[in-house]
């Protein structure tokens, strides 16, 4: 029987006793965003994009949210920019992550002391919060955003104990170090309302992202000639991609059937994911989870992708696009683009994937992590019993 969006993102999560996510109230949040990028992003930025959707949702649902942010962020919930710029040319520079981290903690700390503390710390930022948020006393949940890499898996580890952690595909958690405190495996969310369906698509396909070559920009352009169609490519060259942008894409454009447009946002962005006949993601790294592929789905375009990472989740063969080998099959696909209903991609993502059911999600999360905390000394979460499931 086929499931409601909210029925299905119950079964997306790892649960815990049913009491733990039947008894919801009002919460107050501190929902910690990457300093690099206001949030929403102007054009290009993921994490960014969950959490100004996060923010918005949670607060729409009743919850008191404050959002700590880059400057220029912007939201219907509270706004708090704690450095005087945001500083996207030099992300993941720890400068700037800890001192935003350090003084969004100040700031939650002081809350307690005014007698107004936050029930739950959520946090997107990177490493800094979940290595030091045994200092908090208001329990901190940490969204994985990124993959796991022997180094990032030894920090995982190390760190463990401190806080709880979600996880955004089941994919992404395969790769986990054991020890982690896993409250929940919840999808990234989307607003389908500002994505339009279109139904009658242009020849032309579209790849999106950050120019490396895990990414695969050049694997596109291949993939793209083989299928004889032209390929739009988009997204920023950040720093230290330069080179590869120089030396593997660049000398392959020729303004017509290969054409680059920079980074894209705004009406541009949604018009060239929805005419797209397809979009190419051609990856060769266990991508945790690829906003680009809602994207493009959600405007009923689909997704051509190699079987890596959360791609395996989230493109479902026949119904929201297929998964390929290498270039060559790439190219094959492209032709079968056809047998993709445009109205049934857009509903697969409906249903996994709306932001109010992954808000929804979040509460049940943040209910089960604050009941743990509360649990009495010597009654430990591994406990509780737990369920997981596929998310696709």
């Amino acid at each position: 029987m086929h499931q409601t969006p909210e029925a299905e993102l119950d079964r997306l999560i790892l649960t815990q006793t049913p009491a733990v996510v039947t008894s919801q109230r009002r919460l107050r949040i501190a929902l910690l965003a990457p300093p690099w990028i206001p949030v929403p992003p102007p054009g290009y930025g993921g994490i960014e994009v969950v959490v100004a959707l996060l923010a918005r949702e949670l607060h729409r649902r009743g919850h008191e949210v404050t959002l700590f942010a880059a400057p220029g962020s912007r939201s219907e919930a509270e706004v708090r920019p704690l450095l005087e710029h945001a500083h996207p040319r030099e992300i993941e520079r720890s400068l700037y992550e800890v001192d935003h981290v350090a003084s969004a903690f100040d700031a939650i700390d002081e809350a307690r002391r005014e007698g107004r503390p936050y029930d739950v710390v959520h946090d997107h930022c990177g490493f800094a919060a979940f290595a030091m948020a045994d200092r908090l006393s208001t329990p901190l949940v940490h969204t994985l955003h990124g993959p796991f890499t022997p180094e990032t898996s030894a920090f995982y580890a190390r760190h463990a104990r401190k806080a709880h952690v979600v996880a955004i595909s089941h994919a992404q958690l395969e790769q986990a170090p054991a020890g982690l405190r896993v409250a929940g495996v919840v999808p990234n969310p989307i607003d389908v309302g500002e994505w339009p369906l279109v139904t009658e698509k242009e020849p032309y396909l579209l790849w999106v992202g950050r120019m490396t070559a895990e990414k695969g920009p050049h694997r596109a352009i291949t993939a793209a000639r083989a299928a004889g169609l032209p390929l739009i490519l988009a997204g920023p060259v950040q720093p230290g991609q330069e080179a590869f942008f120089s030396a593997e894409v660049a000398p392959r454009l020729d303004g017509e059937r290969i054409r680059y447009v920079g980074e894209i946002g705004g009406e541009l962005k949604r018009r060239l994911f929805a005419r797209a006949r397809a979009l190419l993601m051609p990856i060769r790294w266990p991508e945790p989870f690829g906003m680009v592929m809602l994207e493009a789905m959600v405007c009923g375009t689909p997704v051509i992708a190699f079987a890596e990472g959360a791609a395996r989740e989230l493109v479902i063969e026949g119904r929201t696009g297929f998964l390929v080998d290498d270039e060559q099959a790439m190219a094959a696909a492209c032709g079968r683009v056809e047998e993709i209903d445009p109205r049934e991609c857009r509903a697969a993502v409906v249903e996994r994937c709306d932001a109010r059911s992954v808000a929804r999600a979040y509460e049940h999360v943040f209910q089960r992590v604050i009941a743990a905390e509360r649990r009495p000394a010597g009654q430990s979460e591994e406990h509780a019993p737990r369920a997981a499931s596929r998310a696709a």
